[in-house]
């Protein structure tokens, strides 16, 4: 059953209101930048796409158009820092962090300077343009950088907390966003703080904890009550920051359960599933089944039938979810 503690939407399965996680982010941006006007923001030529138009149009003197060179979108980024500024960066994740890695990791993280990295259009899920705009590494790229924080936020109003969060955090952040219209799950009474994860969903005696990042979460939850049909009891666990991972709700959920599944629309390898797994193996030892992106690229077609070819629909959830009960009673 839902945990009322995590006061979702109220029409969460059956018709939910849809929202790219890049909208809350636009709106983030501006509500932070009202609020402290040390915050600035640079882009790669993308500020419809990302949604960082809104800023630019509202405080444009505050605004730095990069054009297309990541690699001087991060090293700006850092004087900025250097000198005061909170300053935010947008550009496809493929981009931003895939083609400046060096760069964010020389002249952000390595200097600890608060600069905020979005990643925009993230995922399988961004469809139509295909493996080279699709990123599946980028949480591979950021979680293994010394000081950087990273945030995977599952709707759109998730996604404007977050900002809101990363403006205030001092030390670099990375912000993970999709392309796609995804369900809107949480409120702004839902509760929201960096390195907490939330449990969305805790049946009576549950006997596997699934953890879920992104607006997959959304699947992890529709997973959860096809499973109550059948009285499997489950618990799903958004976990919005994936660095740094909220070990105390982690390991007792696991540990709880028995048996974990992890679901993210990202390379199985060094994601979410990678940081659980590492995590559990030092602190409570349970298998685990993976729901993830098998060392593939991606490919053109509709973010729904990607999501489904795959494997990160409902149904590869919940059979994810049996084949780990089976695991754990062998």
């Amino acid at each position: 059953m839902i945990n009322p503690d995590a006061k979702l939407t109220a029409n969460i399965f059956d018709t939910p209101d849809i929202s790219p996680t890049r909208e809350g982010f636009g709106k983030g941006l501006v509500e932070a930048a009202d609020a402290d006007e040390r915050i600035v923001a640079l882009c790669a030529d993308l500020t419809e796409s990302t949604r960082m138009e809104a800023f630019a149009k509202k405080y444009p003197a505050r605004y730095v158009e990069v054009g297309v060179a990541e690699q001087n979108l991060a090293a700006l980024a850092s004087g900025f820092a250097a000198y005061g500024k909170i300053p935010f960066i947008t550009s496809y994740a493929t981009f931003s962090p895939g083609r400046n890695n060096e760069q964010i990791r020389t002249t952000i993280s390595l200097n600890n300077v608060p600069v905020k990295i979005v990643g925009s259009h993230a995922g399988v899920s961004v469809g139509p343009d295909g493996a080279t705009h699709q990123a599946l590494e980028d949480i591979a790229l950021m979680r293994v950088q010394p000081r950087m924080t990273v945030i995977s936020p599952c709707d759109a109003e998730e996604a404007r907390k977050a900002t809101l969060a990363a403006a205030k955090y001092d030390g670099p952040v990375y912000i993970r966003l999709a392309r796609d219209k995804t369900p809107l799950m949480t409120t702004a009474d839902t509760p929201f703080e960096m390195g907490k994860a939330n449990v969305l969903w805790k049946s009576d005696s549950p006997k596997v904890a699934i953890f879920a990042t992104g607006p997959l979460v959304h699947n992890a939850l529709l997973a959860a009550q096809a499973l109550e049909k059948e009285s499997i009891a489950v618990s799903v666990v958004n976990v919005h920051t994936i660095k740094p991972l909220d070990k105390e709700t982690i390991v007792r959920e696991a540990r709880a359960a028995g048996a974990v599944v992890s679901v993210e629309e990202h390379q199985i390898a060094g994601g979410l599933g990678s940081a659980i797994a590492e995590l559990l193996a030092e602190a409570c030892p349970v298998p685990q089944e993976f729901v993830g992106v098998r060392d593939q690229f991606g490919q053109s077609g509709t973010p729904k039938e990607l999501i489904e070819h795959y494997g990160l629909g409902v149904s590869h959830i919940v059979a994810a979810v049996k084949k780990v009960s089976q695991r754990k009673t062998s």
